[in-house]
């Protein structure tokens, strides 16, 4: 459980993900997952524009180099009605900081700021790409989610969304700081052993696995949006779930 001041702070985190119906979220070489369509794209900018912060792993900005950005009118006047800065706080997530300063998200319009340890704050100490780096406490370095969601809360970030990549999902989910998963099941088998999926890690029991209550779902042409919303542990009953018994 968290804490009375950490789950004051904490953020309302949205899991934001494309998928292939295998349930990759990238092929095996790990390449950006540029496999979704134009429908897919508006759907994600319109949950971004809802956001305070979106939050990322250094693999995911390797991947692609870039980072979606609000630019529907609409969108932009409805986050200026809300009070919002024009485009969400981009946060990256690194303990090395080892990030490419030429890569084209450090020229792109929107505030950055890096969350990593202290050796990798020293990277970025005497640069500008970043406006904020947010080393780890110690407490926080080998992965208390909790202390990072909270200080980010403290720091007026009240709707976050996670786009990635799984491992960074799985330590989230462990630690119940997920309260919804945005997913587009995409019309593509990708396969592969070592090809990431929507949660990597070392997983889940299936008596211990997060419980998911279904929002809304709609298809258009081939693809599906699935939006889901976390269960409370205490009304997760994973006693009744099916279980296949050896004869």
């Amino acid at each position: 459980m968290l804490g009375s001041s950490e789950q004051l702070l904490s953020p309302y985190t949205t899991v934001i993900l494309a998928m292939s119906v295998d349930g990759k979220i990238a092929d095996y070489r790990r390449s950006a997952a540029r496999f979704s369509s134009a429908q897919d794209l508006a759907h994600l900018e319109a949950h971004i524009a809802r956001m305070d912060g979106i939050l990322f792993g250094a693999a995911t900005l390797r991947a692609y180099g870039t980072t979606l950005t609000v630019r529907q009118p609409s969108l932009l006047q409805q986050r200026q009605q809300w009070g919002q800065l024009p485009q969400p706080v981009n946060i990256v997530c690194s303990r090395s900081g080892d990030l490419d300063p030429q890569c084209r998200f450090f020229r792109q319009l929107v505030p950055r700021w890096l969350l990593t340890t202290v050796m990798g704050a020293r990277r970025w100490q005497q640069r500008s790409e970043f406006e904020r780096i947010l080393p780890l406490a110690p407490a926080a370095q080998d992965g208390n989610w909790r202390h990072i969601m909270a200080q980010l809360g403290s720091l007026g970030l009240r709707n976050i969304a996670v786009l990635g990549g799984g491992a960074l999902v799985a330590a989230l989910l462990a630690e119940d700081l997920v309260h919804e998963v945005v997913v587009t099941v995409c019309p593509l088998l990708l396969g592969g052993h070592t090809a990431p999926t929507l949660v990597d890690g070392s997983g889940f029991l299936v008596t211990a696995a997060p419980r998911l209550q279904l929002v809304s779902v709609r298809s258009v042409t081939d693809e599906v949006f699935l939006h889901y919303r976390l269960l409370p542990r205490s009304l997760q009953s994973p006693e009744n779930s099916s279980r296949l018994e050896d004869n």
